[in-house]
Parts: structure tokens; sequence; C-alpha cells
């Protein structure tokens, strides 16, 4: 669900995606003890009352609720749309202030998805489900930590979005990580009537930028779910965001 405010886009919901609560439940950043005692009202932002509890800070909170609505707008372009319908006054549990653009989201996930696409092992966040390799165990202790929470939780039956929303981290992060780590060998395909290890081909949706991206090519940073701006561009200018072992580690 896009909920819309004067033309900008405050939230964006799927099941594609973690969202705020997820996120800030399954990165410990709020306790479930906290967010059980939330009281629910006609118009319930429990991000806002967390803040005001002193339970979460604001920009911590802000700085999540623009990752989840980015990280969702992927999913959404990346994943397929069965129709469209309005839905008035739908109230989002932690809208973000001011609001984004529609059309650099969008552009924004159609870079993102493209990106992913050059991956040599790449994968959708919810078509294929994947397992730890043979021989990967062994190598997990010298992994950095986010590849170590995947490769834990890669048992055969979780996809991208799976074991995204058991983390704790975006869907994109954990989709470009997991493309990744199948490179290396640390993960396998893992389905009926698959075989492990080989790649299924998909295509980039038809989504397509609506303005040239300006500035350097897509860069690798690390351990970022977040986007960021490069100095000197013109417009709103999203890299690939492709998560650093050397950074992150």
């Amino acid at each position: 669900m896009f909920h819309l405010r004067h033309g900008r886009v405050i939230a964006v919901e799927t099941p594609g995606a973690p969202g705020v609560e997820a996120l800030l439940l399954r990165s410990g950043r709020v306790s479930a003890a906290d967010w059980g005692t939330l009281t629910p009202t006609g118009r319930f932002m429990p991000g806002a009352e967390l803040v005001a509890r002193g339970s979460l800070g604001a920009k911590e909170l802000q700085v999540v609720t623009v990752m989840a609505l980015r990280d969702a707008v992927f999913a959404v372009v990346a994943g397929d749309t069965a129709e469209c319908v309005a839905v008035p006054r739908s109230v989002p549990m932690a809208p973000a202030p001011g609001g984004e653009d529609p059309l650099e989201l969008l552009d924004e996930a159609a870079r993102k998805v493209a990106g992913l696409a050059t991956l040599p092992q790449a994968v959708l966040p919810d078509r294929e489900r994947v397992i730890a390799g043979h021989g990967a165990a062994g190598l997990a202790e010298g992994l950095v930590r986010h590849r170590r929470e995947i490769l834990f939780h890669a048992n055969g039956r979780r996809t991208a979005r799976d074991i995204a929303f058991v983390v704790g981290r975006g869907v994109y992060h954990v989709t470009v990580e997991i493309s990744r780590m199948l490179g290396d060998g640390l993960l396998e395909r893992a389905g009926r009537g698959e075989v492990l290890g080989t790649a299924q081909p998909w295509s980039v949706p038809a989504l397509e930028p609506r303005r040239a991206a300006h500035g350097p090519d897509p860069v690798v940073i690390g351990g970022a779910d977040l986007p960021y701006r490069i100095p000197g561009a013109s417009g709103f200018t999203m890299k690939a965001l492709v998560a650093d072992d050397s950074a992150t580690g």
C-alpha cells in the first residue's frame, strides 16, 4: 500500500519487505515488551508514541521509516502487482516526515533492480529458496556478521524476502548479499525440480527510470540499506547499493 499526502509518498507497506515494526523489533531497537504496551487508537502511530516515551530517538525512527519506505518500493518493483485500487484515508504506522517524491522513488527502485540483475547469480526477493553450500559451515566463523546470519537462516525453505524478515534487515540488502553469496559458493539454490547451484533466469521488470542518471556508474558500498546522494549529481541519483565485506567486517 502506497500512502500519499499532497502528492508525496509518506509510507509504503507491502508483504514483500519488512516494515517499520519488523525492522524495529527484529533489530532490537525496540523490545517486544515496549511494543506490547502501545495502545491502539483511531489514528495509531506507534512510532510517535515510542519517541514520546523515550524508547526510540526521533532521528532513529526517521532513518528506519525512510529505509522501510524505500525498501518496500524496491520489493514492489521487483515483484508482481495484480491490481491497483484506491483506499481513502489510510493511516500509516510511521509516516516519513515530508514524504518522498514518487518519481524519484520509482527511479531509484528501477536502478536497484537493474543493478541487481548484473550480478552473475542474481535472485529476486521472493522467487528462489537458498540453502548453505557444501562446506560453507566450516567457513562461517570467518564471515562478517550479516553473512553469518544469512547462512544460518538459509535452510532451503526460505527466500531472500523470508530471511530479510527473520534478521530484520532490508530486503534489498539481503537479496544483493544472497546473490553475492551464491556467486561465492556459500549458498546454493534449493527447490523442487531445481538443481542445486543452477541459476534460474529472470528479467528486469519493464519499469525504466524516467530520467537518465547523471554522475558515475553504480558503486559498491558497505553495509547500508539506505541510499545516499552523490555530490554534484543532477537531481536524485540512486546508486545500486551492494554490501561490501571490507566495510562491514
